[in-house]
């Protein structure tokens, strides 16, 4: 009998949690570790953060499911991985050992690198469902009290979609609310031009990006270095290709959400031969850590290089469609194992976006992900936020009912008619 745990229970975590029960069989165990017992959809945050959702109408309870699925759960959450060992230290002081191990964490946010950053200072967050909560309550003052905005990414930063689904969000909830017109905007990116996204674009993502922009009236600083957040200010650098200084921004705000970097979770990181410095997982093609051949690892925690030397540290997001093959590629890969044969699943590492701004949207496909690219398409209209709500309510219902089907994939055979966007491919045993 093999005893598979997945360390985090996020959107990766919980789906591949389902597929590792689907795939092997009863004498065989798979157990969760999270901290919390609470599966919340992250990208419903920017609609909470306006009050469109409630915490209610996006969290699943887990404990029910996992029960139901003959998933072991541990919601007390990890210490430490102690990797030599095969083992996990809980946080009640507990153990629990593996024979496989899937750390699916996703990141921890590091506020603490900018002075004055983060919900518990001076500025909003849509990281976690909780800050989201804050930043309605933060959203309902600003309505009261109109002043100028802002909203990006830090240096270092990863995940660029939600800071541009907020803009163009928090631009239609002012709108609605007919205090649009006493709330300067301007969106601070590290990125070094708008709709760069951590790919260097996909399709005319920068064209059209940027035509929202001014038609929203929203001014932009790119190759942004945030210095610190003082009290109202937001002290900016503008950095040059050669690294100078062009030009130093103070700008004004009474109400600021800008996502940070990110960094591996303190349960692994620092671990020889498991993490990068940054904290992250390293992994080879198969999803499988070099030192540590019986871990592999998922989603966002997962390490990735940058796509290019930037200006400003830029990083690469992981898509949902990329967790998606990387969780696919391991459920196949685990199973081999357990069945006494040789890994072969690879994720292909394509990306489906659909980015939502609450009256209309940008959708693109990038096959792979990381350029030149075999598929780069792009689009928008009102079309992308009724795409976006039907696939909130999907994975939701998938997360409730216990299963693990597929969706970014069927969407881009949707969107592009196309039938090359494989999930995993593989490789031929050596």
């Amino acid at each position: 009998m093999a005893h598979v745990v997945v360390l985090g229970a996020g959107l990766g975590g919980t789906i591949m949690a389902y597929e590792l029960r689907g795939a092997l069989g009863r004498e065989h165990r798979v157990s969760v570790v999270n901290k919390g017992t609470h599966y919340s959809f992250v990208p419903s945050n920017p609609w909470v953060a306006v009050g469109w959702r409630d915490r209610a109408s996006i969290e699943v309870d887990l404990r029910p499911v996992f029960e139901k699925r003959n998933i072991g759960f541990f919601p007390q959450g990890a210490k430490r991985l102690h990797a030599t060992e095969r083992r996990i230290e809980l946080s009640d002081g507990t153990d629990l050992g593996y024979d496989y191990l899937v750390i699916a964490t996703g990141p921890e946010l590091a506020f603490d690198e900018i002075e004055g950053f983060g919900p518990a200072a001076r500025t909003q967050s849509v990281c976690h469902i909780d800050h989201a909560l804050g930043a309605k309550d933060a959203f309902d003052r600003l309505v009261a009290n109109p002043g100028p905005v802002i909203i990006g990414a830090v240096q270092g930063a990863s995940c660029y979609g939600p800071a541009y689904e907020f803009a163009f969000i928090l631009d239609k909830a002012l709108r609605d609310a007919k205090v649009r017109d006493r709330v300067p905007m301007t969106f601070v990116t590290a990125e070094p031009y708008i709709g760069h996204l951590g790919l260097d674009g996909v399709g005319d993502t920068r064209g059209l990006l940027e035509s929202e922009m001014r038609q929203r009236h929203i001014r932009t600083i790119t190759n942004a270095r945030v210095d610190r957040f003082a009290e109202a200010t937001a002290h900016v650098s503008e950095i040059a290709d050669d690294g100078s200084v062009k030009q130093a921004h103070e700008i004004p705000f009474v109400y600021t959400m800008m996502l940070p970097a990110f960094r591996g979770v303190e349960a692994v990181r620092g671990i020889e031969g498991l993490t990068n410095p940054r904290g992250f997982i390293l992994a080879d093609k198969y999803q499988r850590n070099p030192a540590f051949p019986e871990v592999f690892s998922v989603g966002v925690c997962v390490a990735i290089p940058p796509v290019g030397k930037t200006p400003v540290p830029v990083g690469v997001p992981k898509t949902g469609f990329m967790i998606e093959s990387m969780v696919s590629a391991v459920t196949e890969n685990i199973a081999s194992l357990v069945a006494g044969r040789p890994v072969t699943a690879i994720p292909t590492w394509n990306a489906v976006c659909l980015a939502d701004f609450g009256d209309g949207g940008v959708a693109f496909v990038a096959q792979p992900q990381i350029p030149p690219r075999n598929v780069n398409w792009s689009s928008s209209g009102p079309w992308v936020h009724a795409a976006k709500v039907g696939f909130e309510k999907y994975f939701l219902h998938k997360v409730r009912a216990g299963t693990s089907e597929p969706f970014y994939e069927k969407l881009a055979l949707h969107i592009l008619g196309i039938d090359k966007l494989k999930a995993v491919q593989h490789d031929t045993p050596v």
